[in-house]
């Protein structure tokens, strides 16, 4: 787990080289820390004589009052200094996982934006959420706050033993016993923290996911008045959540506690053993006393190395969860064509299609259809027929199980996807607003396009006038999901954004759902001028927009059942024409009354 990490930690090696180096610095002032003591308890206190020559032996036979304020000073210059320099290493090393948190995140967001909608259709929106925001970090827990921790207590541990083991070999040995005790620990609490955590993620993942399906149902939520059973059923899966991380936190707890209690038996045994040596007058009492100061920076490299154990332990679950995703094989390949500048010049063809989002779940069954360019297609049929899944295919939503689709006789597959999508203007459902401004929500399919075009677009599409009554006219903030924005105003911002598009092939999910039949006549004057000379297709529920098609197909059960003019497909009597009674004749016999003068 750790290798696949390693890219990330490879574009900020030279501040992490700077990281290491700032433990060198950090582990010379913990090694002095004792010093100034012994020197207080031996030299000042005591009578211990100071060795013959050199600079060391110069400043102990200075006079008690001078070597006791320049003890004292050392004692401030070693404590200050070690503590600016791991000030300066917390920044640093802060800095460093911050920055590799920010570039997974980068990377995995890229990552989900290039998979194809049949993946996502088989992901919570909530728990992918919790992965970029929450399991992002486990690089900076296992990078920042374990791994570098535990390089740093080895270094420090390393210092420690080459002071301690010419001091006193015996009382060294001694206080390294408690070391196989303590690593067995860490294999075996780590195994249940490992469980536990895997557990409080996949259950914090579940909280994600249902605050973002209430926030985006609440107005479904209101309608029902289902307001306390959401509450209820979010109150659940807290306490869900917040029950197994309290089960985490007591293991935490608990592996923190016997640590702590094996290295009191460390000292103890080491604090035994001293006292019985200076009793016997084999080692000096400031000597014991720097040892049993050393002795609790010793077990500290030693404990960090333990709760830096764990903490990996417990982000590999969250760096499994995130690598999950990056490991997930992009199931749209980039072909090597670009499209010609001139354009496609869309002949359309499905040929022998079928597709499944899942193996058990059949969508399209043998799709055979050839549309030449310039056609005006209207697709109807039942909910859950297939009709925005077959188009879903033209610009790779998705790809095919089985067949090809090709534009201008050339398998989609082997264009690029930018170049291929480049060529489709769409308006979906629901209408698609985004928290910019109106401007930039017409202009998001051309992101150079200049005010004129923009305006001219919102011209087409009869948004204009509203757009100039906003308080900043173009530059008006939406909010989200285009508040304040009705419906029919929404959809003619999506209309005005595939008429800026200019794109030689359409795809129409019923543009004019939402309109009153006023502004829908205005709306599809527009539509039809931006249809002459281009392939359309139009998903449709309405009349008035299967009038307009030069081709109608009827999809049923993902097959397609019958296709033919309007006029063809009521004279044959079959499930057109069924659908026709059924779906259409109501709004023919409204139309029809409408034009009967008083």
């Amino acid at each position: 787990m750790l290798a696949k990490f390693l890219p990330y930690l490879r574009a900020h090696r030279w501040q992490v080289v700077w990281a290491l180096a700032q433990v060198f610095l950090i582990t010379g002032f913990e090694l002095l820390k004792p010093w100034p003591l012994q020197i207080v308890i031996d030299h000042v206190l005591g009578d211990k004589t100071p060795g013959r020559g050199g600079s060391v032996g110069d400043l102990l036979s200075l006079p008690k009052p001078l070597l006791l304020a320049v003890a004292c000073a050392g004692v401030v210059f070693v404590n200050v200094g070690a503590g600016i320099l791991t000030l300066w290493h917390n920044y640093t090393t802060i800095r460093v996982g911050q920055s590799m948190v920010n570039d997974l995140r980068g990377d995995l967001y890229a990552h989900l934006q290039r998979l194809s909608l049949a993946y996502h259709s088989r992901q919570r929106v909530g728990d992918l959420m919790y992965r970029i925001t929450a399991d992002s970090f486990a690089v900076q827990t296992m990078i920042m706050n374990g791994v570098l921790p535990i390089l740093s207590a080895i270094i420090l541990l390393g210092g420690m033993l080459i002071v301690l083991f010419p001091m006193d070999p015996t009382l060294t040995l001694l206080s390294l016993s408690i070391v196989p005790a303590l690593f067995a620990l860490i294999s075996g609490f780590n195994r249940k923290i490992v469980e536990v955590a895997t557990v409080v993620r996949d259950l914090d993942s579940r909280v994600y996911s249902l605050v973002q399906w209430g926030m985006g149902a609440i107005k479904v939520v209101q309608a029902f008045t289902k307001e306390e059973e959401e509450h209820r059923r979010f109150m659940g899966a807290s306490r869900d959540s917040l029950r197994a991380t309290l089960r985490l936190y007591n293991w935490q707890t608990l592996y923190s506690c016997v640590v702590n209690s094996v290295i009191a038996l460390g000292t103890a045994i080491v604090v035994y053993a001293g006292a019985r040596a200076v009793l016997s007058g084999s080692l000096s009492l400031g000597q014991l006393v720097v040892f049993i100061a050393y002795l609790a920076q010793l077990y500290e490299p030693i404990n960090k190395i333990t709760q830096s154990w764990g903490l990996i332990a417990g982000a590999r679950v969250g760096a499994r969860r995130v690598f999950e995703v990056l490991d997930t094989e992009a199931d749209l390949k980039n072909g090597p064509r670009q499209f010609p500048a001139a354009r496609a010049r869309g002949d359309i063809a499905w040929h022998a299609v079928s597709f499944r989002y899942r193996a058990d779940t059949p969508v399209l069954n043998d799709i055979d259809l050839s549309v030449a360019a310039g056609m005006k297609v209207a697709i109807v049929g039942p909910t859950g027929a297939g009709k925005s899944t077959l188009l879903g295919l033209l610009p790779r939503f998705f790809d095919p199980t089985a067949g090809q689709v090709t534009i201008d006789g050339v398998d989609i597959r082997e264009y690029t996807l930018p170049s291929l999508r480049n060529q489709i203007g769409m308006v979906l459902q629901p209408p698609l607003i985004f928290p910019l401004s109106v401007a930039d929500n017409i202009a998001y399919g051309c992101p150079g396009a200049g005010r004129e075009s923009i305006e001219r677009a919102a011209r087409m599409a009869r948004i204009h006038d509203m757009v100039a009554g906003l308080p900043e006219g173009y530059e008006t903030l939406l909010g989200e999901a285009g508040v304040p924005l009705s419906e029919g105003e929404k959809q003619r911002i999506t209309i005005a954004r595939a008429l800026l598009r200019d794109a030689p092939i359409l795809i129409l999910d019923e543009p004019t759902s939402a309109l009153d039949v006023e502004t829908e006549a205005l709306v599809m004057e527009a539509i039809e001028r931006l249809m002459e000379g281009r392939t359309t297709f139009i998903i449709a529920h309405r009349l008035s927009t299967v009038r307009r098609c030069d081709i109608i197909m009827v999809l049923r059960d993902g097959r397609i059942v019958e296709q033919g003019t309007l006029s063809e497909l009521l004279r044959r009597g079959g499930v057109f024409a069924e659908y026709y009674r059924t779906q259409f004749a109501p709004e023919h016999a409204a139309d029809t009354k409408q034009s009967i003068p008083a």
